[in-house]
């Protein structure tokens, strides 16, 4: 039986009902660092502790990751939808840093105002269509407990960026 053929453009409208979170995936060069905006990040494993980000074959931070062997997933806040346009544009890689202040720790640029970042050895490249998947090994990481003006994560849903409704409160009886 004959598969029935889908076209992309309903398909990227449907699995754009999957709500997920906005990510900038950096790394370093000696030229110095390179990253771009993916919401294409998932926890894949806790023992060992693995996480999944895809990469666009075009993108011009993947040799770099290659030849690094390692990056970071910068997870954005509520209100960061510029800086994750920034980096998701063709722009040169200094003129996306030009936009967000940074340090490199664990070999890795890491945002100063990301909401949490995860650092990662690459465990390997795997090529799928027109992206390829990288698995890191994660190796250190850190997460904005409150300090910032907003703690809520930066989601991308349908095509646009969204916020998360705060969690409503449970009463103590319900627990």
């Amino acid at each position: 039986m004959a598969t029935p053929a889908v076209d992309p453009a309903r398909y990227r409208e449907v699995i754009g009902s999957f709500a997920t979170g906005v990510a900038i995936v950096t790394a370093q060069s000696d030229d110095g660092p390179a990253g771009l905006t993916t919401n294409a990040v998932t926890s894949l494993s806790l023992d060992p502790l693995l996480l999944l980000v895809c990469f666009d074959n075009a993108s011009r931070t993947l040799p770099i990751v290659r030849q690094a062997g390692r990056f970071a997933v910068n997870v954005l806040h509520a209100g960061q939808q510029d800086l994750a346009r920034v980096f998701a544009s063709k722009r040169v890689a200094e003129e996306k840093f030009d936009a967000a202040t940074h340090t490199v720790a664990h070999g890795v640029p890491v945002l100063d105002d990301a909401l949490a970042w995860i650092a990662c050895d690459l465990a390997s490249l795997t090529p799928a269509g027109d992206h390829t998947i990288g698995i890191g090994r994660v190796t250190h990481m850190s997460a904005d407990d409150g300090a910032q003006a907003t703690n809520e994560p930066l989601l991308f849903f349908r095509g646009g960026f969204a916020r998360l409704a705060a969690p409503r409160q449970t009463p103590d009886a319900d627990r």
